[in-house]
């Protein structure tokens, strides 16, 4: 099974690439399934077909759907939503204003993942073509199992353990209800289908695809995301321009805007350079409906593959050495001065612009010292050395 997410800055046109994708897929006789974790939620419109909750068949082999947050959102966070509200109530919160409140940020986007992650469990597709959110929401949506993780694998046990054992006081002394065991057990569920998410998502068969325009905005987002998306491990397959204006034609405006997007393309190759670079003609209409997107797609991809798994090594690996290894983290596009490094117990900080992961380092490494590092070729290297090693 592939697993193929498409994102990239609003407005670039991914929802009618991951449409096209999907009916070119499904074209071809695979059974694929489309589904959306924008809340905008344009996979219908683009397809001309009422989507739904639940995977709904619009072409031979082709499923499309929309996940219905709200219910997922109170089959997964049930519990935890109910001790919320009832501290809300003592504190005198409007009822109404409460039930807001209590409606995590990004939920729709993690719910939708969590749905990806029951669908691939199934078993009942070739290919899960995804629909996300704009670039920067799909990359906090990304972080968030392994940020969740740390969290759930250092703090959570301890804070459970504390409010166990004194939920009687605390509850007199702070006036306020204190969780129950459900609303931790519910926390841990959330905790393991995540990590699971995380570990399908960065796995050889799910790969991320960006979208971008021609425009020098949009490329310098489409960078930012590469080195992002890389440093918290999952892997770009290629890079979809959309809306290229096609050479030719005595108009003077057009012609200078094939000029600057030849320029703005010429910079692409080189900032993707070793990955696909396929591009999509500006149409003179806006293609709707399953035949139309499949010859976009049938267009955009020439003849090759539109699932072919990516070769290249992955974006985190540790290399074994003579006394010691060498941790490898794709960073496409970073320099030196962009990257911040450093080592807590068994744990590097990679900081990179605004983004920060924390990386367990494998048990062979933990006791090791780091050595140096450097960043060349958009990929950072750590050494290190056995502590024995002079």
């Amino acid at each position: 099974m592939r697993v193929v997410l498409f994102t990239g800055k609003g407005g670039v046109g991914k929802s009618t690439v991951a449409a096209g994708t999907a009916a070119l897929c499904a074209r071809r006789g695979l059974r694929t399934l489309v589904l959306s974790t924008d809340a905008a939620h344009s996979l219908g419109d683009a397809l001309g077909v009422a989507a739904g909750p639940e995977p709904v068949e619009v072409a031979p082999s082709l499923w499309v759907q929309q996940v219905d947050a709200q219910l997922r959102f109170e089959q997964s966070w049930a519990e935890v939503q109910g001790y919320l509200l009832s501290v809300l109530e003592v504190a005198g919160v409007d009822p109404m204003a409460a039930e807001e409140l209590t409606v995590l940020p990004g939920a729709e986007e993690v719910l939708a993942l969590l749905e990806l992650r029951e669908h691939v469990r199934g078993g009942d597709w070739d290919a899960v073509l995804v629909d996300c959110a704009p670039t920067a929401e799909t990359l906090r949506l990304l972080a968030l199992p392994e940020a969740l993780g740390w969290y759930m694998e250092r703090v959570f046990p301890a804070q459970a353990r504390v409010v166990r054992a004194l939920r009687p006081v605390l509850s007199r002394a702070a006036g306020v209800p204190m969780p129950r065991g459900v609303v931790f057990e519910a926390l841990e569920r959330l905790h393991r289908e995540l990590d699971e998410v995380h570990r399908l998502l960065t796995g050889p068969g799910a790969a991320v695809r960006l979208v971008l325009t021609p425009e020098r905005v949009v490329l310098a987002e489409a960078r930012r995301s590469l080195t992002s998306l890389s440093l918290f491990g999952y892997r770009v397959d290629g890079v979809v321009a959309n809306r290229v204006f096609p050479e030719g034609g005595a108009d003077a405006w057009r012609s200078a805007w094939v000029r600057a997007q030849s320029t703005l393309l010429a910079e692409a190759e080189t900032s993707f350079v070793g990955m696909p670079l396929w591009r999509s003609p500006y149409r003179p209409h806006e293609p709707v409906g399953v035949d139309e997107l499949a010859d976009l797609a049938d267009t955009l991809y020439d003849g090759q593959d539109p699932l072919a798994v990516p070769t290249g090594p992955a974006p985190f690996r540790v290399t074994r050495t003579t006394g010691g290894a060498v941790l490898h983290l794709a960073l496409p596009g970073a320099s030196r001065d962009e990257v911040d490094l450093a080592r807590h117990g068994d744990e590097l900080v990679v900081t990179v612009g605004s983004y920060r992961r924390l990386l367990s380092l494998p048990a062979g490494l933990a006791r090791h010292r780091v050595a140096g590092a450097s960043v060349t070729g958009g990929v950072l290297r750590v050494r290190f050395t056995d502590p024995g090693t002079p």
